[in-house]
């Protein structure tokens, strides 16, 4: 337990040491909050679907959440290379508690993330419908964030330089975040985009915070969490077992 905590602190000091990184991982969700939020509102609301505010903060959360989560998993990467995770290897502990501690920092830190934008968004006119459902949204934020921190650690267990880490995350995040019903509404879309969306795991992120934030669900709040959970769960035992094959570099 020890050495998850460890690993824990050591993932938050990093991140409140580098306030440029706390301020440059906020810029994209915010300029996507405003610029669509005002932007299409109009063309929203003119459409009978009321608030496009209201309805884009659990996408643009769930934005910032995936960038920083998978992201976090470069850190595998640079402690490869400068010897760090050797020395973090060779200890007499099981490689599962050491992704496990890496992962749970990489959440908390996608979770302050999330945090930090919704907290932002009541400043453009979000307002939740059910402030007793917010511990519930809270769960969702840290649940996405454990998911795709895992998802980055596992993937930056099998590779061995930062560019092709980076290469891979470009491809993956674009393509997670648009085709999750983050920036639209998912009735009336053609059965192929239907079915992209339903395998897409972010989709039941977003669905389940705004679900609890808006109290507007596509797939239903029990299937949201079943999923959501289970995958997590699923990625979590994939990730340790990469992380338990990776090797330090020499």
């Amino acid at each position: 337990m020890n050495v998850i905590y460890v690993l824990w602190l050591r993932q938050l000091k990093r991140y409140f040491r580098s306030k440029t990184r706390i301020i440059g991982s906020l810029g994209q969700p915010l300029l996507f909050l405003v610029a669509l939020g005002f932007g299409l509102g109009p063309i929203f609301r003119k459409a009978g679907e009321g608030n496009y505010i209201n309805f884009l903060v659990p996408g643009v959360i769930a934005m910032g959440i995936i960038f920083t989560a998978l992201f976090s998993g470069i850190e595998v990467i640079w402690d490869r290379q400068f010897g760090f995770l050797k020395e973090t290897l060779v200890a007499p502990v099981s490689r599962f508690k050491i992704m496990l501690g890496r992962t749970l920092g990489g959440a908390t830190i996608a979770s302050l993330q999330g945090l930090i934008i919704l907290f932002l968004s009541f400043f453009v006119g979000f307002k939740p419908q059910n402030i007793f459902l917010l511990p519930l949204a809270l769960f969702f934020i840290f649940l996405i964030s454990l998911l795709f921190t895992a998802l980055g650690t596992a993937i930056a267990s099998v590779l061995e330089d930062m560019q092709g880490f980076q290469l891979i995350m470009n491809f993956l995040i674009m393509p997670l975040f648009f085709l999750s019903g983050a920036l639209f509404p998912l009735d009336g879309l053609p059965k192929t985009f239907k079915i992209i969306i339903a395998i897409n795991p972010l989709s039941y992120g977003v669905d389940g915070l705004r679900h609890t934030l808006i109290n507007v669900s596509h797939f239903g709040l029990f299937t949201d969490l079943l999923v959501l959970s289970s995958i997590t769960i699923a990625i979590l035992i994939i990730g340790s077992y990469l992380f338990s094959k990776s090797r330090p570099k020499n």
